[in-house]
């Protein structure tokens, strides 16, 4: 069994932890900044190491880290790291800037150790279909891709959540926390993006984004619009549509895969999941989205540590590119 240090009490104690000793991973220390809840939290979850420092974590001889910290702590936390010698799973936003991405990717590659990055929701069953489906030209060339979300998450600026979500100096913003894994799924499912025709953000005050748009085109020549907002009253909006030569696939609000064409116009249902209850505590409100992904993720974890062959994860060189874009929609320039 690899063994693994986590690097993050929240997201890290929540989901990291459960997924990999799923995944087949020795969970043998934890890392937070404060000691005591450091070991309130690693006691529950039955991690023997409670540390206060990635180097008092690599001092037991893991194989492995995964980091959970907040997006300014990626770069540093994952070049002592792989300088140690530990295999990476970085959570999203990979970097602060391309540049930091671009250096992440170069240490790993001198280093020879595996890096991937934490976009578990490519192991989302229904994503995963779409996936497969678009591989295997179930539409034809794509031509038009929409995808676009409002949630209530942060609509109440008064919504507790860690300080860093509405910091951009800490790399704080919806573009980085949940745009990171929309670009990645556009990238997954229609190949490299090669413009940003326009873009914008979302931002009260001095605040970091809580939404933001952008009309993105495809290296293949597919036209994509991405529209997310977390500060949106109302029922949630989730949209995830790819408009095909000769079809269209769809993901509806209920995770359920749909597939049109000339031979069935109205659509039918490729994929309709068994429903899961979001749990009544808030800081668990996605762990039944989250956790299986994530386990998936785990799994191709191991497998690339053992050189068992290729996987679907994303790596740092994924990274890089989810990052160039974020950069030239966080700048303006499309």
């Amino acid at each position: 069994m690899p063994r693994v240090a986590v690097v993050g009490t929240g997201f890290g104690c929540r989901v990291h932890v459960p997924a990999l000793r799923a995944a087949g991973f020795d969970v043998v220390a934890l890392v937070g900044q404060d000691r005591d809840r450091t070991e309130r939290r690693a006691g529950r979850a039955g991690v023997a190491g409670a540390c206060t420092s990635l180097r008092e974590a690599l001092d037991l001889h893991v194989d492995a880290v995964t980091i959970a910290a907040p997006p300014d702590q990626h770069s540093p936390l994952t070049l002592e790291a792989l300088a140690a010698g530990a295999h990476v799973l970085c959570e999203k936003p990979f970097a602060l800037d391309v540049d930091a991405a671009e250096a992440l990717a170069a240490a790993a590659a001198r280093a020879n150790r595996v890096g991937l990055v934490a976009h578990e929701f490519r192991f989302a069953p229904e994503r995963r279909l779409v996936a497969q489906l678009l591989r295997d030209d179930a539409i034809g060339a794509p031509r038009l891709a929409t995808l676009l979300q409002h949630l209530d998450l942060v609509a109440d600026r008064a919504t507790p959540v860690p300080s860093w979500w509405f910091d951009s100096a800490q790399g704080g913003g919806w573009l980085g926390a949940s745009g990171s894994h929309t670009i990645d799924q556009v990238r997954h499912w229609l190949g490299d993006i090669a413009a940003v025709r326009s873009s914008s953000l979302l931002c009260r005050g001095a605040d970091a984004d809580d939404g933001f748009v952008g009309h993105l085109t495809t290296a293949s020549g597919c036209e994509v619009t991405i529209e997310q907002c977390a500060a949106a009253w109302g029922p949630p909006l989730d949209v995830a549509r790819v408009v095909g030569e000769r079809g269209t696939l769809w993901i509806d609000r209920s995770h359920r895969v749909w597939l049109a064409s000339a031979d069935d116009r109205e659509g039918r249902c490729l994929l309709d999941p068994p429903a899961s209850a979001a749990s009544d505590d808030p800081r668990q409100r996605f762990t039944h989205l989250e956790l299986g992904p994530f386990t998936d993720l785990c799994r191709c974890f191991a497998d690339a540590i053992g050189g068992n062959g290729s996987s679907d994860a994303a790596t740092f060189a994924d990274g890089v590119a989810v990052q160039r874009v974020i950069d030239i929609i966080r700048a303006g320039r499309g």
